[in-house]
């Protein structure tokens, strides 16, 4: 499999060395709260979920949150955060490129998973993540932008991997997803790059 394993990633949390962790929930999910575009009731997938922030903050919330991840550590602190502020939420530690919900879902928040995928399997992520959307779905998205100085060259680097506005466009193709009409919120990432804030609609 190309990229990151999951021991590379279990490293990462056994070492502290997380860098993309903000130590608080996701601005931008704070405000797709607070404006009601996140429901309480809703069903949510959080793809990816880290240290579960975001799982802590959707729970407390009132929606029903599935957090996925395949390193262990990760869920580890996912767990201890809920059970700390007193919050339940489904945890799966699995693949995102084959897990599935069972059924389909109303919403998912994708902010740091499809970023710390290789491209090579951002393709089969895309199909995963219209599947488990009902028709009308929402995926609120946060697309990482971290160009690196060897794209000039064709070079691949990440994670995390920038995920180019062109490119999202192919990937996630408005004959299956409805767009908003840019500009999309620039949000600043603690590692020093941005995050695009899009909002799209499975057809």
């Amino acid at each position: 499999m190309a990229g990151p394993s999951i021991d590379f990633w279990q490293d990462k949390f056994d070492s502290g060395q997380t860098p993309w962790d903000r130590g608080a929930p996701g601005p931008q999910l704070q405000a797709w709260i607070a404006d009601g575009t996140l429901a309480r009731g809703t069903e949510v997938l959080v793809p990816g979920c880290g240290s579960g922030w975001d799982v802590a903050e959707l729970a407390a919330a009132g929606l029903r949150v599935t957090g996925i991840d395949y390193t262990p550590a990760a869920l580890e602190r996912t767990r201890a955060r809920l059970q700390a502020q007193g919050l339940s939420a489904r945890l799966e530690q699995a693949d995102v490129l084959a897990w599935s919900p069972g059924a389909p879902v109303e919403a998912i928040y994708e902010q740091t998973c499809l970023c710390a995928l290789h491209p090579d399997h951002w393709v089969r992520y895309g199909e995963q993540l219209h599947a488990w959307l009902k028709p009308g779905g929402l995926l609120l998205a946060m697309f990482m932008q971290a160009r690196r100085p060897g794209a000039d060259e064709g070079r691949v680097e990440g994670p995390p991997y920038h995920c180019d506005i062109n490119g999202m466009r192919a990937l996630f193709p408005s004959e299956r997803w409805d767009w908003p009409k840019p500009p999309y919120a620039a949000v600043r990432h603690p590692g020093g790059a941005f995050e695009l804030a899009v909002v799209l609609r499975r057809r």
